[in-house]
Order: C-alpha cells, then structure tokens, then sequence
C-alpha cells in the first residue's frame, strides 16, 4: 500500500507516560487504545512505522539516583522497564489487528528477540509496526538518543517526538502562557536555546545526519496525520 504522506517510513518516540492516562503508574486501557487509535491510523495508510517508548509510567532513572541508587543500576533498571512497556504495545496492537513485534539491545530471548536492523527493515517493508525496546543497552542514553540511533539505523526519513503540545516552545506552555511556539527551528538553535523536548546527544546524531525531527500533539485529533504532511501549524520541524 502507498502512503499519501511526505514521509514513508518513520521512527516514533513516545513516553512511558502516554501508557499511564489519569493513573499515577502503569497502564490504563483507554490510554493504550489511544496509542493504538493513533498509531494505527497511519500505519492504515502505508506508512511504516517504528516506535521506542519510554518507561516514566514505571521508573525513571532519576527517582533511584536521587535516593543514592548507582546511575548504571538506575539507568538498567529503566532500560527494562522499557521492555515492559513494549510488550504491551505489542500486545495491544495485536489486539487490533495490527503486525506488531519487539527487539531488545539486551539479549532476553524468549521475552523479545534481540535487536537485528535487516530484520527490523525487513519486518517493516512487511507492514509490521517494530518497537525498540531496552534503550542503546548501555547507561547514561536515554530514550531519546536511542530513538536517533533507531531511526537513523533503519533509514526513517524522519524522528516523530509525540508531546502534550503542538510542537516546541520557549518555554513550557503549559506553565507559561506567554511562551513562543517555534513553527520551524534548526538543529543549533535548538541546542543553543536548550530547549529541554529532546536531550543533546539526540539533537545532535540529527544534526550531524540531516533527520528532521518533528514535535506533536499526539493527543490532538488528527494532528498525527497533518505532521506527517509537513503542517507546521500542529508541529515543530527542526531540521
């Protein structure tokens, strides 16, 4: 099937709390339909998709190094919290009729097969949506340089950073009224405003290989499939 989008093949970056919905942890129903609804509209229409999701509706690594847990300890336990996480999308999507599967950067077979990109491209050109799972497999990444690495490593044509917001502002707008909504930004002004949507590293594999990275409300009807065309009205391009 073609897509009818700009974009063919993309990478979305989700946090663990769009799994949460109005629970103070872990996973509430509508939340996960909300996800799939969402997803599955574009997946619908021919484009494919990959996913990491983070683990902040379990744990985050700076909730144990705060107490005096060990960075790597924290960081691990995070990376599996993401597994989790997968698993449950995977589940969910398959719920409702979609292809989906899960590889891991830590071996944990039979959980998750372990991550191959030829096979991740390959399941993708399948029809089949691939969620990322485990982080980089090493400390101090975080999920949004795995999602960088991903989709770069796969040939995404562009990074999807799903947000509460639509699109990137001065500061956060929810807090800020005044804040300023960035309808297109590049990779350094980015960086040097220190706008805290993604983390330095991440902005910076894009930077250096040219992926767009495109921020959206993804709990806004319709504005996934209007980012996906390059409207600027709902997203920040940075590129």
């Amino acid at each position: 099937m073609g897509t009818s989008f700009s974009y063919s093949r993309i990478l979305l970056k989700i946090s663990g709390e769009a799994l949460k919905g109005n629970l103070e942890t872990g996973y509430e129903a509508d939340a996960l339909e909300t996800v799939v609804r969402r997803v599955g509209e574009v997946v619908d229409e021919g484009v494919e998709t990959a996913m990491v999701v983070g683990a902040g509706n379990i744990w985050r690594g700076v909730m144990g190094t705060g107490r005096g847990m060990d960075r790597v300890t924290a960081d691990y336990m995070g990376m599996l919290a993401t597994v989790m996480n997968a698993l449950c999308l995977r589940d969910a999507f398959e719920a409702a009729g979609f292809s989906a599967e899960v590889q891991t950067s830590i071996p944990m077979e039979p959980v998750a097969a372990r991550y191959d990109r030829r096979a991740a491209v390959q399941a993708l050109e399948n029809g089949r949506i691939v969620i990322f799972a485990a982080g980089t497999g090493s400390p101090f990444f975080t999920t949004d340089t795995t999602a960088s690495l991903r989709a770069l490593e796969i040939g995404a044509e562009a990074l999807f950073k799903a947000t509460k917001v639509d699109g990137i502002y001065s500061a956060d707008p929810l807090k800020n009224p005044s804040a300023t909504r960035y309808p297109t930004l590049t990779y350094d002004q980015a960086l040097a405003g220190k706008l805290a949507v993604m983390d330095s590293t991440a902005f910076s594999m894009c930077r250096d290989n040219q992926l767009p990275i495109i921020v959206f409300d993804f709990f806004e009807e319709g504005s996934f499939a209007r980012a996906l065309n390059g409207d600027t009205t709902c997203s920040t391009q940075v590129s």
